[in-house]
């Protein structure tokens, strides 16, 4: 049928259409940012899970490198940080896990474990999280996927998201 939507089934027999033209290629903006990391959440919608930034007081563009990674590797060390899942989804964020002024830490990530706080149980497409570095002004993640998928990344406010489709 012409224009028919095509998706999982919604509420009351509806069909809820998820658009996955995303594409799985890297993607970056150069934009800085010297505001530090708060916080990092995840929830789980229809069409996809998403990781949310919570970059307290960002005014404008906040920077960022999301691509696939074939190994995680912790950035200044260099030491390879296991994370399960089909594939693994490197998020840097233009925003270090502490205070630049002060050095006072403003989010608690420890190197090669989960993330303090995200529980991805049930998920259907995150099946991993591990920080990997606060270094020279950004934070790195490792975010363990159920396959090589389509992603996006989109700013709201002081928050950038990474949202990854559950199928292409």
């Amino acid at each position: 049928m012409a224009g028919a939507a095509t998706g999982p089934v919604g509420t009351h027999g509806t069909v809820t259409a998820c658009t996955t033209n995303w594409g799985s290629l890297d993607k970056t903006a150069t934009e800085a940012n010297a505001q530090p990391l708060k916080n990092i959440t995840t929830s789980q919608n229809t069409c996809y899970d998403r990781m949310v930034f919570d970059i307290g007081g960002a005014t404008g563009k906040v920077g960022y490198h999301v691509g696939y990674v074939d190994a995680f590797h912790q950035d200044g060390s260099g030491e390879q940080i296991p994370v399960q899942g089909g594939a693994i989804l490197q998020v840097y964020v233009s925003a270090p896990s502490y205070d630049p002024a002060t050095g006072k830490q403003t989010y608690a990530g420890t190197a090669g474990k989960p993330l303090p706080g995200v529980n991805i149980s049930g998920y259907r497409t995150f099946k991993d999280t591990r920080f990997g570095a606060s270094f020279e002004g950004q934070t790195q993640i490792g975010l363990g996927v159920r396959a090589k998928l389509p992603f996006r990344v989109q700013q709201s406010g002081n928050q950038l998201i990474v949202d990854v489709a559950h199928t292409w």
